[in-house]
């Protein structure tokens, strides 16, 4: 069998007398899209979280290619090929779209290079430009992000995530605030963005995860609950139990 790209092993999460993940093992095959979804308070943000070097877990493994990375530092995951895209819109307001992208791809690429004028690294632009095209960014090359819908801020944030070129891509709530316009879109980009790297999201919107995804988890009360395939969680009964009249 091929070696898991990600695997959590018995990830647990205590504040104080609060358990809001308890012993989670789950694994991430590669060139996957998986969806981790649950009701709210299932334990998603902690478990991304924790998957993606932003918490520490109380107990439990987190292993990325076969190497135990839990505890290390969130630069550290950057350097190793993992990228995150969080709710909260993070991107420099006051530079362009350009710029925001430039600035991500040097720092990949040339953060030691002290000496050599930036202007003269062209490629460093053209990859800026790509990665624009790339989310659909590119007519608004010169704007200054602050000025974006909030949309396409979004996707100016998964282009930043995309210039340290990951091999696995984290995205949590990625259509969080979004029209139903900018959900389709969305949608449409992380399919898109699937077909070269594994991509794991936390959604809530059930019914849209449901119609692009390859594999589906779902926590509920900071537990397991189910996993497998779309047809397969929605024939589950334990998630029609907790997703009583939602409509999975």
């Amino acid at each position: 069998m091929t070696q898991p790209i990600l695997a959590a092993e018995g990830l647990s999460m205590r504040y104080g007398k609060f358990l809001a993940l308890n012993q989670v093992s789950v694994s991430f095959e590669r060139n996957t899209l998986t969806a981790i979804i649950g009701p709210n308070g299932a334990g998603k943000s902690t478990f991304f979280n924790v998957i993606s070097g932003a918490y520490r877990p109380s107990f439990g493994r987190v292993i990325f290619e076969g190497r135990d990375i839990t505890g290390s530092p969130q630069h550290a995951f950057a350097r190793m090929g993992i990228a995150k895209s969080f709710q909260i819109t993070s991107v420099f307001p006051q530079l362009s779209t350009h710029e925001n992208v430039r600035v991500a791809v040097q720092m990949r690429h040339s953060r030691f290079d002290m000496l050599t004028p930036r202007d003269s690294l062209t490629e460093l632009t053209h990859k800026a430009d790509r990665l624009l095209a790339t989310v659909g960014l590119a007519a608004a090359r010169r704007r200054p992000a602050a000025d974006l819908a909030h949309g396409q801020q979004r996707c100016l944030e998964i282009a930043l995530a995309l210039a340290c070129e990951p091999k696995l891509l984290l995205l949590d709530e990625p259509t969080a605030g979004m029209s139903p316009e900018e959900t389709v879109a969305m949608m449409d980009l992380i399919v898109t963005l699937a077909r070269e790297r594994t991509v794991i999201l936390v959604e809530h919107k059930m019914k849209l995860v449901m119609g692009i995804c390859q594999r589906v988890i779902v926590l509920h009360h900071g537990e397991l609950l189910a996993e497998g395939s779309p047809e397969q969680v929605r024939a589950n009964a334990e998630v029609k139990r907790v997703y009583l009249g939602q409509g999975v």
